[in-house]
């Protein structure tokens, strides 16, 4: 595969920030992982920055996608969503586009209601960092039905392009196939595997690793 230069950029980025880190992990699904990818380390106001440009770019690189505002769930959605339309206002594309992000709990006085920003209407693109069982997912869904919008589409910042304990596919791709939309990650575990062989001998180790990781529980395409 070919990468694109924001998905080289933002692994490197990913990397020098500590998001991205090699060895041994064990992850919630007791596998052992020779990679560990954690969003919460971007915690920084020039991080969260280059993280929105890096978001803005793999939504504009998708031509085909429609979509009237951005939906962050809480709560990491939230600083990911504001930082994405920052991106794209401030990015080549120019657009200046709304966005909004939702409570935990409806508020009953105030303004009330439980969605703060933007109105939920029209086509919605959802942002979060990752998807592992679907679950925040389907709730931003609920929610943005409810307000009578639409799911345009999905952006995260990894697929890890890993199958599910009870099936071949990916929680991505389930999700796909449930409501017919697309999943865009700025990269995925295939960009990775590619971007350390690109560096060669530099990263050997960590390559075959993530190659047999991959040959193991890589989901089915």
């Amino acid at each position: 595969m070919v990468l694109a230069q924001y998905q080289r950029d933002f692994i490197e980025f990913a990397i020098a920030n500590e998001v991205l880190t090699f060895g041994k992990f064990t992850l919630k699904s007791g596998r052992q992982s020779p990679y560990f990818f954690n969003a919460g380390k971007f915690n920084s106001g020039s991080a969260l920055t280059k993280l929105g440009r890096y978001y803005a770019e793999a939504i504009v690189a998708r031509k085909d996608l429609e979509y009237d505002v951005i939906f962050g769930p809480a709560y990491k959605g939230i600083p990911l969503a504001a930082s994405t339309v920052i991106g794209l206002a401030t990015g080549d594309a120019g657009l200046d586009v709304p966005y909004s992000f939702n409570r935990k709990e409806k508020k009953d006085h105030g303004e009330g209601g439980s969605i703060v920003g933007a109105e939920l209407k029209g086509k919605v693109l959802v942002v979060d960092d990752v998807i592992t069982a679907g679950t925040a997912i389907r709730e931003s869904v609920s929610i943005i039905q409810e307000a009578g919008a639409s799911l345009s589409g999905i952006v995260v910042a990894i697929d890890r392009q890993e199958r599910g304990k009870e099936n071949e596919f990916s929680a991505i791709q389930e999700i796909e196939s449930e409501y017919g939309v697309p999943v865009i990650a700025v990269v995925t575990l295939a960009s990775i595997v590619e971007y350390l062989r690109e560096k060669g001998d530099e990263h050997a180790a960590m390559l075959d690793a993530m190659e047999s990781y991959r040959i193991q529980y890589g989901a089915k395409y």
